[in-house]
């Protein structure tokens, strides 16, 4: 009973700060893909991470190529020959493999470019965000792409049509 009372004032404490907190939702993955500089964007990155991975494609099929005229060779071979044979072929996969790692790796071209066309688009949509919820004294807004951030939400708390109408006016 003692311990009840001592935690019963910050339990109501508590329940009237929530209630004073307004709150509402975003769709992000809707509202980016609703922005046409997003999905130029988006188009111009898959084009060009198709053009690497089709060039990357073709080194590794010279390798292979390398490696079985390599096989067919082998037993005319002299041990010198052989082993510069064989480094040269490791030494064009490790270039392929730093090539790829240069274009698809965590701070590749791909990563930059992304971070280039996308990012500008992102802070856009994140400003329109801001100010939305400055202008209709919300206390927070959460992203909800796929609905797992949130429990239950009222539809009325939905801002993703009014982003969507402000950004593409």
């Amino acid at each position: 009973m003692k311990y009840l009372c001592c935690i019963l004032p910050f339990l109501l404490l508590f329940s009237v700060q929530t209630q004073a907190q307004r709150s509402a939702y975003v769709d992000m993955d809707k509202i980016l893909s609703s922005v046409k500089e997003y999905e130029t964007a988006q188009r111009e990155l898959e084009q060009q991470a198709e053009r690497w991975r089709q060039e990357i494609a073709k080194e590794y099929d010279q390798i292979e190529s390398m490696y079985r005229e390599y096989q067919v060779r082998e037993p005319l071979l002299s041990d010198e020959m052989r082993k510069s044979k064989q480094e040269e072929i490791v030494n064009k996969e490790k270039s392929v493999r730093s090539l790829q790692k240069a274009r698809f790796g965590p701070d590749g071209e791909l990563f930059k470019k992304r971070q280039s066309l996308v990012k500008p688009v992102q802070e856009k949509v994140y400003n329109e965000i801001q100010k939305l919820a400055k202008e209709r004294k919300y206390d927070f807004i959460f992203t909800a792409p796929d609905g797992s951030s949130i429990i239950y939400a009222a539809d009325d708390k939905d801002l993703t049509a009014e982003v969507i109408k402000r950004l593409n006016n």
